[in-house]
């Protein structure tokens, strides 16, 4: 079955662009082995950490009543936010699977960055409620505590968090080997070999002649080895585990003090108090990444110059406006741009080789090119580069 790819001209007349009967090239990324390969092993390390979590959850319940230790109480309530934003993230992964709809036309994407975001919210406020704890213990001057126990307890979990966060850092990367395709645009069909290999040589070309631009452009047409790329909500658990690892080793610490010294039974408290501070500030970098997907923001993994040079360096461009860059998710970027051609007759190869270079040089996801004549006279202000 023949595609075509329809190209707005902006001289009052529509254009259908060449159609090819041998190639189907697609402005989005076929869903691949690599992103379902992604989002399976982010699910099954989650899964193992989730029944680590809560056995040793009960396990510091038991330890923290016994030892009548409010830190080690709050590292156990700090489990079980993680316990519950591990939920969350599973069933954030599993919605995120499901394929576009008619409402919600861009996919389920984003519904992992809702997780991260929920589980954040829920580590604030259960972090808020030990704090109203530690200084109601500090006015109360309750420092009834079994430090052994506490000792103890501290130490194992310790060693539990440090496994744990071990499995998510190691278990939540994925290597990627260029999204799924090695060619450049998808095919059904014998491709033409010459056509290619020229689309080829131009983008090999046009990395050759930006070089300054940053380390992010050194990667190559034929083989995408992007860096490792982790699962947002495999990330927001493994730093809800540091959060925990920090505040296991502050409750063993301080056990080890009142063992030495009774007098210093305040440490308890105290301890809360101050890893409760460092998990809040561990959180904002996972609440200001999803804040910037949520705003459409454009991530920091990807410059806004780098890209409008590029396109502005393709054989046959003339001009370059309306460059939007967005991410759907944190691992998923969406692009849309306008590009001024002085002559019609050549649309269809910029616009293949655009799409070729946002997907093989910048890893987008989905990218949205319109094709213009140029018009030297045209002057726009909302055409300009955004400051």
């Amino acid at each position: 079955m023949n595609e075509s790819t329809a190209l707005l001209i902006n001289n009052g007349q529509n254009y259908n662009a060449t159609e090819e009967s041998s190639n189907h090239f697609h402005c989005h990324d076929e869903p691949s082995r690599d992103d379902n390969g992604r989002s399976v092993q982010a699910a099954r390390v989650l899964w193992i950490s989730l029944g680590t979590c809560l056995f040793f959850m009960i396990c510091e319940v038991v330890g923290g009543f016994w030892a009548k230790s409010l830190a080690i109480v709050t590292d156990a309530a700090h489990l079980l936010t993680d316990f519950a934003s591990m939920l969350i993230s599973l069933f954030s992964i599993y919605i995120a699977s499901k394929p576009p709809s008619q409402r919600m036309s861009f996919g389920f994407y984003r519904a992992e960055v809702l997780g991260a975001f929920f589980s954040v919210f829920l580590i604030w406020i259960v972090t808020a409620v030990l704090v109203v704890l530690a200084i109601l213990r500090m006015v109360n001057q309750d420092y009834e505590i079994n430090s052994t126990v506490m000792a103890v307890t501290a130490t194992i979990g310790v060693a539990v968090n440090l496994i744990m966060g071990v499995m998510l850092y190691f278990g939540g990367h994925s290597h990627s080997h260029g999204g799924g395709s090695d060619t450049l645009y998808h095919t059904h069909h014998t491709e033409r070999n010459g056509e290619e290999n020229g689309t080829r040589s131009r983008i090999r070309h046009l990395m050759k002649d930006r070089n300054s631009l940053g380390t992010q452009l050194i990667v190559t047409l034929l083989g995408n080895h992007s860096s490792d790329e982790r699962n947002i909500n495999v990330r927001a658990a493994f730093i809800h585990v540091i959060g925990d690892l920090i505040q296991s080793i502050g409750v063993l610490i301080a056990a080890l003090i009142i063992f030495f010294n009774k007098d210093w039974a305040i440490v308890d408290p105290i301890c809360t108090l101050i890893f409760s501070v460092i998990v809040l500030c561990t959180t904002m970098y996972v609440l200001r990444d999803a804040t910037v997907v949520l705003l459409e923001g454009r991530p920091s993994t990807i410059d806004f110059s780098n890209v409008f040079t590029s396109l502005e360096q393709i054989k046959g461009v003339r001009k370059v406006h309306d460059l939007r860059i967005w991410a759907l998710t944190m691992d998923k970027l969406a692009i849309s741009v306008h590009l001024e051609v002085a002559q019609p007759e050549i649309a269809q190869s910029v616009l293949r080789e655009t799409r070729a270079m946002l997907k093989q040089v910048y890893g987008v996801h989905e990218s949205t090119v319109q094709i213009e004549v140029y018009v030297a006279e045209k002057d726009c202000d909302r055409c300009d580069i955004p400051k």
